[in-house]
């Protein structure tokens, strides 16, 4: 049964690839992605119980070439959850573009065989056996990305996908390069950290840490609303988990002092980039980008903190991280069909004409300030408990400082969109606007979800406590 858990979550979304490809844009392939999304959910689900309840803790498949601990499971989860949650909104997003021109049918055909592939390629670097095929994953993932976002066909979304598959190959050729010399050097100290370097920076550009994060308001701001939900909740996620994987490796070949050292810089310097460029930022899809680099700026505190309890914080943040930007990039669509515009002063009086997507927009950017009861704030908690335990309460205290500036210009900007009247401009919708049955139930389930992992300690809490204990090395 582990087998079909492991294969399953990559072959099901290569069907469903072909399926789109052959069948094209119909409505009996239109469900053909969330039903693949379920599915890879579902698989993770029985990965996870499988883990957790196993005496090794661990299992392999395939020869060796994949393999399936706790860390994997979970990340699996987050996989399934966020594509799920884009997959259901997808259908009437398309819909929508269709009608109003934007798109055609042969472009929903390419864009949901895209999706798909890249579904595949993001299971496939879960649940990869090494670095180097995590690497191989991450790099198809990268081409599929880069068709998804330049499928506007403008020049925009041309130099944004360039943007992004020239950045992002950069960065995974500087972390292929700290594979092949993590293979090579042996029992080298130097050369060990050379490699480490190269991997983390490496990785950490997929992830949107600075200062390598330029391609990630740019992708974001071009792509389509549900990729842009799998670009930050599914890819900003899974590199984060290669740069986990990297700082175990560090750990017991260097102990944690230089790891942890590297990833702090990593962490205040994308936190700033993201608070010095939230302040100013005019453009909402972009404005959730940048606010992407400071969420996964945390996350690398947290890696930079180490130990059970901040790495477990750090696997929720992730969690918590995809489920809200999920929610938040599918409303952020809806505003742009509805209004005409992803400005975020052409977007005004939200909350009196579409009154159930600006509840769901305020919500979730409550889950992303870090309130309770949604899980980013149990996670911030845990990470900030970890930092004043480990003796780096200064740390963690200029991250606070600089996460609160982040919260102020995302309450600042968001407030003008929600609150109001709405403006009477041209292309926008008049009235009060009903939003689809899929787009409503993405938007709500997320908020569940995400509510539920930060109220429900079990049984998810002895997934991540097991996935802790598996990447920091503990008996």
């Amino acid at each position: 049964m582990m087998t079909v858990f492991m294969f399953a979550p990559i072959a099901v979304p290569l069907l469903a690839a072909i399926a789109y490809a052959a069948a094209g844009w119909r409505l009996a392939t239109v469900w053909a992605g969330a039903v693949s999304a379920g599915l890879v959910l579902a698989c993770a689900v029985g990965a996870a119980v499988e883990v957790v309840h196993s005496d090794s803790g661990a299992f392999s498949a395939g020869q060796g070439v994949l393999r399936a601990d706790a860390p994997a499971a979970f990340l699996l989860l987050v996989v399934g959850a966020v594509a799920l949650l884009a997959t259901v909104a997808t259908p009437a997003y398309l819909a929508a573009e269709i009608e109003a021109g934007r798109a055609t049918d042969r472009t929903a055909r390419w864009h949901c065989t895209a999706v798909q592939l890249f579904l595949a390629a993001m299971s496939l670097a879960v649940l990869a056996a090494d670095l180097g095929l995590l690497w191989v994953a991450i790099e198809a993932a990268v081409l599929a990305t880069g068709f998804l976002v330049g499928q506007g066909a403008s020049r925009a979304a041309a130099e944004a996908a360039w943007k992004l598959v020239v950045i992002c190959s950069a960065g995974l050729a500087l972390a292929l390069l700290g594979i092949v010399l993590l293979g090579y050097v042996g029992s080298d100290v130097d050369g060990v950290r050379i490699a480490v370097v190269l991997l983390v920076v490496g990785f950490g550009t997929m992830a949107g840490l600075a200062p390598l994060h330029a391609w990630l308001p740019d992708a974001h701001g071009q792509a389509p609303a549900p990729v842009a939900a799998l670009l930050s909740g599914v890819l900003l996620s899974v590199a984060a988990y290669a740069i986990l994987r990297v700082r175990a490796v560090s750990d017991a070949a260097l102990g944690p002092t230089f790891g942890r050292v590297l990833l702090a810089v990593l962490a205040v310097v994308s936190l700033l980039v993201a608070a010095s460029l939230l302040l100013a930022q005019r453009d909402y899809q972009r404005m959730l980008a940048y606010s992407s680099t400071g969420q996964l700026g945390l996350v690398a505190l947290g890696a930079a903190i180490g130990g059970p309890l901040a790495i477990a914080a750090v696997l929720l943040q992730l969690l918590g991280h995809g489920l809200t930007k999920a929610v938040l990039f599918v409303g952020a669509g809806r505003i742009r069909q509805l209004t005409g515009t992803s400005r975020i002063d052409g977007v005004r009086g939200l909350a009196a004409r579409h009154p159930m997507l600006a509840g769901a927009v305020a919500a979730a950017l409550l889950a992303l300030l870090g309130l309770p009861p949604f899980s980013l704030f149990a996670s911030g908690l845990g990470i900030a408990r970890a930092g004043f335990a480990a003796g780096l309460g200064w740390l963690v205290a200029i991250a606070l400082l600089l996460a609160l500036a982040i919260a102020i210009a995302l309450i600042a900007h968001t407030s003008r969109m929600l609150l109001g009247e709405p403006p009477d401009s041209p292309g926008a919708a008049t009235g009060v606007v009903r939003l689809p049955g899929s787009t409503t139930a993405a938007l709500v389930g997320g908020l569940v979800v995400c509510a539920a992992a930060g109220i429900a300690a079990e049984p998810l809490a002895t997934l991540l406590r097991l996935a802790a204990d598996t990447l920091v090395g503990a008996p």
